[in-house]
C-alpha cells in the first residue's frame, strides 16, 4: 500500500518551504512546539529544500534514538559544520563513520571517562576554589556598601578557566595574559559567537544555491570567528609541540591536547584531516561544549533557587546537614546532596542548554511513530518541548 507519511504543517512557499514561519521574534523551540499542539509529537516541515522531521515527546525520541538508532546516526552538512568545525572534521558535526567513532571514542576515554574525570578532580577543585576566593575579596573589599556581580560572567569565567585547564593545560585567563585587552574581548566574543551561530537558521543550509549571496552575513561571522579561534589553538598547540619536542613532559596529569598529540603521531588512518587539524578540532569540540552548557544551567539554576526561596531554603539546609559551615563543599559530599542534585535536575528540565538538538539525518528509510521516513530526511528533537510534556511532568 501507499507508505504513510507524517503530518506536515500548512503554509510551505515555493523554494523556502517553511522557513518563513522560523523567522518571527519567538525562538524556534517555541514556533515548533506551539505547532507540535497542533499536529501532535511527530510532524515534518521544509528548511528551504530540506525535509526535517520533528519529534516533540520521550516515545518518539526513543524510536528514533534506540529503534532506529543507526538510521539517524548521521548530521547534515551544514555551513556551521563547515566552517567552524574545521571542514567537518569536529566530532559533534561529523559524518557516523570510522573517523567520527574513533575521534568520539578518544574524547570518551581521556576527558570522560570515570578514570580521567576522578584524575582531573583536583583541576576543578582548584577551580572553584580560586574563582569562589575573588569572588569573597571582591566583596570584602566594598564592604561599606553592596556589590553587583555579574553572576553569569562570573560562571563563565569559572567554566572556561576549567575546561582549558583540562583541555590545553592552562586556564583561559593565562591564555589572554600576552595580549593587548583588545584582543583579548575579541577572543572572549569569539568564544561566545561560535554557540550563537551554530544554532542560527542560516538561509545557505535550507537554499545552498543562494550560498553565494551570503544573506544574513552568516558566512563572514563565520569565517572571521573560526579565524580567532583557531588562533588561540594553533599557539597553543605550537606551545605543546615545544615542550613535547624539548622532552618536557607535563606529568601525569597530560592535559587533553598534549594526549591527543601521542595518540595522533599516525593520523593517515584518517586521510581527511592531518593530525594538528583533529587535535585542534576535537579540543575546540570539548571546550565549547563544556563551556556555554554548563553556564547556562548554573545562571538558570541561581535564578530559579532566588525566586523560589523555600527551596534554596532547603538546599541550604541539607549542605549545613551534611557538609557544615566549616568547610568547603567536596566533590565527594555530591553523593549525599540528594536535594541538591534533584535542583540541578529539575533546571536541565525546565531550561535544557540547547531547547532544540542538534540535527541529525537519516542515512536510509526507517519507519518512526507508524510513519514512513526516507533517508535524507533531517531530525530536529524539540527537547524543551519534550521535557515540558503535561502527560508526565505537572
Amino acid at each position: 500500500g501507499k507508505k504513510k507519511k507524517p503530518p506536515e504543517i500548512g503554509g510551505a512557499r515555493p523554494f523556502l518551504g517553511h522557513l518563513h514561519l522560523l523567522g518571527g521574534p519567538k525562538p524556534a523551540h517555541i514556533t515548533l512546539g506551539n505547532f507540535a499542539d497542533a499536529y501532535g509529537p511527530i510532524f515534518t516541515f521544509r528548511l528551504g529544500m530540506h525535509p526535517t522531521l520533528v519529534v516533540s515527546n520521550w516515545e518518539m525520541a526513543k524510536q528514533c534514538f534506540t529503534t532506529n538508532d543507526k538510521a539517524f546516526a548521521s548530521r547534515p552538512r551544514t555551513l556551521a559544520a563547515e566552517l567552524l568545525g574545521y571542514n567537518f572534521a569536529m566530532f559533534g558535526f561529523s559524518s557516523y563513520g570510522p573517523y567520527w567513532r574513533h575521534v568520539r571514542k578518544i574524547a570518551t576515554l581521556e576527558v570522560l571517562s570515570n578514570y580521567r574525570l576522578a584524575k582531573l578532580r583536583h583541576v576543578r577543585e582548584s577551580e572553584i576554589r580560586a574563582s569562589i576566593k575573588r569572588l569573597y575579596e571582591l566583596v570584602t573589599n566594598n564592604c561599606s556598601e553592596p556589590v553587583v556581580v555579574e553572576m553569569k560572567r562570573w560562571f563563565w569565567t569559572l567554566n572556561i578557566n576549567t575546561v582549558f585547564k583540562i583541555v590545553i593545560g592552562k586556564r583561559y585567563s593565562e591564555v589572554e595574559t600576552s595580549h593587548e585587552e583588545e584582543e583579548n574581548v575579541q577572543r572572549r566574543k569569539a568564544v561566545r559567537d561560535f554557540v550563537d551561530l551554530t544554532g542560527t537558521f542560516t538561509v545557505a543550509d535550507s537554499l545552498p544555491f543562494l550560498r553565494w549571496l551570503d544573506l544574513g552575513g552568516h558566512e563572514k561571522a563565520m569565517k572571521k570567528t573560526a579565524k580567532k579561534l583557531d588562533q588561540i589553538l594553533e599557539e597553543c598547540l605550537e606551545e605543546h609541540k615545544r615542550k613535547r619536542n624539548s622532552g618536557k613532559s607535563y606529568g601525569e596529569h597530560d592535559d587533553f591536547m598534549y594526549t591527543m598529540l601521542s595518540l595522533l603521531e599516525d593520523a593517515e588512518d584518517h586521510p581527511s584531516y592531518d593530525a594538528d587539524t583533529i587535535n585542534k578540532a576535537t579540543c575546540l569540540a570539548i571546550i565549547l561544549g563544556g563551556t556555554d552548557t554548563t553556564t547556562v544551567t548554573i545562571t538558570w539554576a541561581l535564578s530559579l533557587l532566588l525566586n523560589h526561596r523555600d527551596v534554596l531554603k532547603k538546599a541550604q539546609n541539607e549542605l549545613d546537614t551534611f557538609v557544615g559551615k566549616d568547610r568547603l563543599v567536596e566533590e565527594s559530599d555530591i553523593k549525599n546532596l540528594v536535594y541538591l542534585q534533584a535542583i540541578i535536575k529539575e533546571t536541565t528540565r525546565l531550561y535544557p542548554a540547547a531547547p532544540l538538538s542538534v540535527p541529525h539525518e537519516s542515512v536510509e528509510d526507517c519507519i518512526t511513530g507508524g510513519y514512513f521516513i526516507p533517508a535524507g530526511t533531517r531530525l530536529l528533537v524539540n527537547i524543551s518541548k519534550l521535557q515540558r510534556d503535561p502527560k508526565v511532568w505537572s
